[in-house]
């Protein structure tokens, strides 16, 4: 199909996800190959191979060589020349940036730079994540809805179906085939329960429950619910002057955002929730985290786990949420001085 607007879909990548990432990056590729005009879709990516906060394994691996393996990633899925460092010849419209020098970079440091960048570029942003898998049929529905609402709805947010969550709160973001499903958290790394947090779904799994969808089940919800993982947002949102506060400063950006939504628009904004179309999100990858000091003895997958075993994350996460929560109170804002001391 040809695009009628302009799309961005944008991701970080920290070194450790080295071994996760191409997953990902193959689901992109699959969308954007159902789209003839493949300008119009963006696809931002920033590699960090900062170590301020979690430091190489060069016992295993040399910080070049994450990056070679970057490299080779980005060169079997898309075509880019790393030895050239060239695009030339590839076919998907890519922005490339990667750091190896020293820069504690975050997830709420990419998100909120990604949409100031590009929501005077794009019609659409969309959050890309890691650990996730997006639908192949993304950049059609996405594009669809646009058309659709624009007038009406110029400034809106939407989210896929997501798998089987931890509380009946997120029901209205389920997908229909997960909800009926128990929840079940502390599950063994190897399940077999395709509904479970600890289950890695492949993208042919994925394909599976969105190749049966026949007719598009889009709700409207104006008491927003979602995670950072796959949003998408009209640009008006972010050019009307929604975006993540620089006080929060790791993790919670995407609640911030949610909050700074209902404290400017006070539920105008519509949700839209692509019901019936799933959208993966891996969050306890058993490949999330490699090569990192410190978490050898850690099983793979357990991801927060994996976390506390540094000092400093706990910290970081309490006063990032601290932010996040006081954002429009006289609370004192922290920030990585105030972890690191």
């Amino acid at each position: 199909m040809k695009l009628k607007n302009k799309i961005a879909i944008g991701c970080l990548v920290q070194w450790y996800e080295i071994e996760l990432v191409s997953e990902y990056l193959q689901s992109v590729k699959n969308a954007v190959d159902q789209v003839e005009n493949k300008d119009n879709v963006i696809i931002d990516l920033y590699f960090n191979l900062d170590e301020t906060l979690e430091k190489i394994d060069t016992t295993k691996i040399q910080k070049w060589e994450i990056l070679e393996k970057y490299h080779q990633i980005l060169n079997k899925i898309f075509g880019y020349d790393d030895h050239y460092d060239s695009l030339v010849g590839c076919d998907y419209n890519l922005k490339l940036r990667n750091t190896e020098f020293t820069k504690l970079y975050t997830i709420a440091d990419y998100r909120r730079e990604f949409n100031e960048n590009y929501c005077e570029k794009v019609d659409v942003l969309m959050w890309g994540e890691t650990d996730s898998l997006i639908p192949r049929q993304t950049f059609q529905i996405l594009d669809n809805l646009h058309s659709n609402v624009k007038d009406e709805t110029p400034k809106y947010v939407s989210f896929f179906a997501t798998c089987k969550m931890w509380d009946d709160s997120w029901k209205v973001l389920e997908h229909p085939e997960f909800t009926d499903k128990p929840f079940i958290d502390m599950d063994t790394v190897d399940t077999k329960n395709w509904w479970s947090l600890r289950y890695n779904m492949s993208i042919d799994e994925m394909n599976s429950f969105n190749d049966k969808v026949e007719e598009l089940d889009i709700k409207v919800i104006n008491q927003y619910k979602f995670n950072g993982c796959g949003l998408v947002i009209s640009s008006d949102v972010i050019k009307a002057g929604v975006n993540i506060p620089k006080s929060v400063f790791f993790i919670h950006e995407d609640t911030a955002f949610m909050l700074q939504l209902q404290k400017m628009f006070d539920g105008q904004i519509p949700e839209y929730v692509i019901k019936n179309v799933l959208l993966v999100h891996n969050r306890k990858h058993v490949k999330k985290r490699t090569y990192v000091v410190g978490e050898d003895k850690i099983n793979p997958g357990d991801i927060g786990k994996a976390r506390l075993e540094h000092d400093w994350y706990k910290k970081a996460s309490e006063m990032s949420q601290h932010n996040t929560y006081n954002m429009f109170n006289q609370s004192k804002t922290f920030s990585w001085e105030d972890v690191f001391k």
